[in-house]
């Protein structure tokens, strides 16, 4: 019944009448990091809720020979609620946290009993699935040189750098990226920052050293998605992941980011030093590059991520000796190469018009995607072709406010193929209509 109610809800808001302000007010609203927005400390957070109309089964790899079995289902859920937090000790130093709530499961936290044979076991003691998504203190030098320590975002790949609910037009956050990539991403580990340039020679840039993945959570169908560290008390820090990531701004109203990921081996960072010790090393190789345009008449993003995992055989042959007690999939096999590339596309109807304050502001959009978490793989392996997909999705996002905004849309999947358009003849495609709703904001500061 609860469910009904929400779905209901949901449905009716686009009925509500509350004045709404242009894009480039949301933009900055939204988006703006800058300290001089308040003097002592801030307190707000983002969330989102998302109610699916799905008609397909749950699991395309168990379906049969055509992948997925058509079968009607709705899920209604809360992907994430977040709590943020911004203290300036003083003007040099400032302390930031965001804790994220996730899905409204039961959090749990494992570990290795050294007493019985490295037995995982595991402790329900955390009670919600609760993380810290962001903790640290950062130290401001200069324009272009800043320090910052804790638990921060990893900024591989357009979501992960700009990962609040109104930075993309769909109901879920792009399914390519979040695919491959943990998401959202964030690490122990130290970071410098600044921005340099002037004029058409604009940079912003961030460096970091951060805790590495662990391969332990690599699989068939996420690539090194699932590899996050984070599920025991402490991280492995035997091998550090090295980040950069660089962000051109010379042009108004443009934005073209790139960004870098590489661990010399990650096999160091699994739960058990031996698990991948006769394989070798594990190095990783991530690559992204993304681009928004975005004026008062149409927001416009796009992106593309090639990742390579060193050693991918050695991987998968490890991982599915992996104890049934682990929280790991070990599904295998775990592939060399993944890919991920989209496109989106939205007009601001009220622009159109004129900028007629009596018309609301309403996104029309489109969106393509292609990824692959089985792209390549090593001789020996044979790649799974259901992991393929080819996606397309179209709606409306109507911000409400600058902050709110009211998403719907149709997505359709392909799946095991790499065409832009058609039908895949292999398998089942997979469709679903989506509605919700995502804010973001600072409710106080001072």
């Amino acid at each position: 019944m609860r469910k009904i109610t929400a779905i209901v809800i949901l449905s009716l808001l686009p009925s509500l009448t509350i004045p709404a302000q242009e894009t480039k007010e949301i933009s900055k609203s939204s988006n703006s990091s800058s300290t001089e927005e308040y003097t002592k400390f801030r307190f707000g957070g983002y969330g989102e809720m998302v109610a699916n109309f799905k008609d397909y089964g749950i699991n395309r790899f168990y379906g049969g020979n055509d992948g997925n079995p058509k079968k009607n289902r709705n899920t209604i859920s809360i992907p994430r609620f977040v709590l943020a937090f911004d203290y300036k000790f003083n003007s040099k130093w400032i302390l930031g946290a965001e804790i994220e709530f996730e899905s409204g499961g039961t959090g749990t936290a494992f570990e290795l009993e050294n007493t019985e044979n490295g037995e995982y076991e595991t402790e329900v003691e955390k009670g919600g699935e609760v993380a810290i998504e962001q903790f640290h203190i950062t130290r401001l030098i200069h324009r272009s040189l800043n320090v910052r320590a804790g638990h921060i975002i990893v900024p591989v790949g357009l979501t992960n750098a700009h990962h609040e609910p109104i930075n993309f037009f769909g109901t879920s956050r792009p399914e390519g990226e979040t695919s491959l990539l943990p998401s959202t991403w964030h690490e122990n580990g130290l970071e410098i920052f600044g921005s340099f340039g002037k004029g058409y020679a604009s940079f912003d840039y961030q460096a970091m050293v951060v805790a590495g993945l662990n391969p332990n959570g690599f699989d068939r169908n996420t690539w090194v998605g699932s590899g996050k560290q984070g599920i025991f008390e402490e991280d492995n820090f035997t091998s550090p992941a090295y980040v950069f990531r660089l962000d051109y701004k010379g042009v108004p109203n443009l934005r073209v980011g790139a960004s870098f990921y590489y661990c010399a081996d990650a096999g160091a960072n699994s739960d058990k030093e031996q698990t991948y010790a006769s394989y070798g090393k594990i190095p990783i190789r991530i690559f992204t590059a993304d681009a928004q345009y975005r004026n008062k008449y149409v927001t416009a993003r796009g992106n593309i991520l090639y990742g390579n995992l060193g050693n991918s055989l050695g991987v998968s042959q490890a991982n599915v000796k992996l104890s049934n007690k682990s929280p790991y999939s070990r599904l295998a096999p775990v592939a060399k190469n993944a890919v991920s590339y989209a496109a989106e596309a939205g007009i601001n109807i009220r622009s159109v018009f004129g900028g007629n304050k009596k018309i609301p502001v309403i996104y029309p959009f489109a969106r393509y995607e292609y990824y692959n978490p089985q792209e390549k793989g090593e001789k020996g392996q044979t790649m799974e072709k259901r992991c393929q997909v080819s996606m397309w999705t179209a709606g409306l996002n109507w911000y409400a406010l600058p902050n709110l905004v009211i998403k719907a849309d149709y997505a359709t999947r392909q799946i095991g193929t790499n065409k832009v358009f058609g039908v895949s003849k292999s398998y089942n495609s997979e469709n679903e209509f989506s509605i919700g709703i995502a804010y973001i904001g600072w409710f106080i500061k001072k």
